[in-house]
């Protein structure tokens, strides 16, 4: 007896795309496969007793070859933030050096509020 489990489809070519709608559809397919992978193991493990050997062992591959995939696809979202954090960064510096005064005043405004935040809790 042969059973099939569900796959979700593994597409990663945009992940290197920069744009934030992109960035949120990529998200939500990887929770979609994330929430599939979860079911495809849970009817793997129901059926567990019911599978021979080679069975099993193909339900496993197919199993870790998605793991694989999902797993290539959240090193890309790592390093995207990594490249969208060092882009913030940098444009911070970049307001701070072409305005220096409104930067303090910015900053000791900030830490006013927070003051005042802190103090009534």
């Amino acid at each position: 007896m042969e059973t099939t489990y569900t796959t979700a489809g593994t597409d990663t070519t945009g992940l290197h795309r920069d744009s934030g709608t992109a960035t949120g559809g990529r998200a939500l397919r990887m929770r979609e496969e994330l929430s599939t992978l979860k079911s495809d193991l849970d009817a793997l493990m129901s059926h567990a007793s019911t599978l021979n050997e080679t069975e099993l062992r193909e339900a496993r591959d197919r199993i870790l070859a998605r793991f694989s995939s999902m797993r290539f696809a959240a090193r890309g979202f790592a390093e995207q933030a990594g490249r969208q954090f060092s882009q913030g960064r940098d444009l911070t510096a970049d307001y701070v050096r072409d305005k220096p005064l409104q930067s303090v005043a910015i900053a000791a405004g900030v830490g006013l509020l927070l003051g005042a935040i802190l103090r009534r809790g």
